[in-house]
């Protein structure tokens, strides 16, 4: 959970007019998570629960298999439909309406722009980081979306040498990657915030600011569900008519101060992630 800091969480593309460049936020356009947890305390980061986030994030990291190319500089602000207020304000959303297209379950059909590039990016990491990267044949598809062609079979193998029995094992799960009886399994990425640094008509480096929660949620669960903030880079290509990932790594970052929330139930915290859909996000 990116996962945000889990395996995936993925990125990437969009399609149509030709403004490239910008850098900003993210809008949003739909529904999304949460849930008083396992004990009644304010939530920390638990040894095992933060050794959980570290184990798949090392799956992550596992998908910037090949090195990434070097950033270029910033890329000015397309303006777009946007006006004004969307050159002067990082935050201010583009005005361009979001996609109506999905292919596998996934958003697709970007605009062929920089904010298209972006859009596409948060979209993908959603993807990357949901539960569906723990099965193999739903993992296969999502990588099959949002890569490009010449990198798909390559990011399987890597990603089938991580997935493996004794990886879900590790994490709490079956060795299927199904999630006990009586347990929620959690991995879900959030999209903040994206930014261009370098970008061409046929190109783009996104950065995809991501918060994430993994775990799961169940009683005397070992691993309860906690959230991570993490940033993961994607340089993106042009192909198929959408935008699609080329390479991929995160890092961890930036995190705010953490709240005094108090942490959510168990029952709570699965029963939110039943019923709060996800978003699609547009630039």
């Amino acid at each position: 959970m990116s996962l945000g800091d889990e395996p995936g969480y993925g990125d990437a593309p969009r399609g149509a007019d030709r403004g490239y460049g910008g850098s900003g936020q993210t809008r949003t356009r739909l529904p999304e998570r949460d849930g008083d947890v396992y004990g009644g305390a304010r939530r920390g980061r638990g040894s095992s629960s933060r050794s959980l986030i570290t184990v798949v994030g090392v799956v992550v990291l596992l998908i910037a298999a090949i090195a990434f190319a070097n950033r270029g500089g910033d890329a000015p602000s397309s303006g777009g439909e946007g006006g004004d207020k969307a050159e002067t304000s990082p935050t201010a959303a583009s005005g361009d309406r979001p996609v109506d297209a999905k292919s596998a379950g996934i958003p697709s059909g970007f605009p062929h722009t920089g904010e298209g590039a972006q859009s596409a990016a948060a979209n993908y990491a959603v993807a990357l980081g949901s539960t569906a990267m723990f099965n193999k044949a739903d993992r296969d598809r999502i990588l099959a979306t949002v890569m490009v062609p010449s990198k798909v079979a390559e990011y399987e193998a890597t990603l089938d040498k991580a997935y493996t029995a004794q990886f879900n094992k590790n994490v709490g799960l079956n060795e299927d990657g199904s999630a006990p009886q009586g347990y929620t399994f959690v991995s879900r990425t959030s999209a903040i915030g994206t930014k261009t640094t370098a970008v061409s008509p046929d190109a783009a480096t996104v950065d995809v600011w991501c918060s994430g929660l993994l775990g799961l949620a169940g009683e005397n669960s070992a691993n309860p569900v906690t959230s991570s903030w993490f940033t993961i880079t994607m340089k993106m290509e042009w192909a198929g008519d959408d935008w699609k990932i080329v390479t991929h790594k995160q890092k961890d970052g930036p995190a705010p101060v953490p709240g005094d929330d108090r942490a959510s139930g168990a029952d709570d915290i699965a029963k939110a992630v039943q019923e709060y859909g996800g978003f699609t996000y547009a630039r």
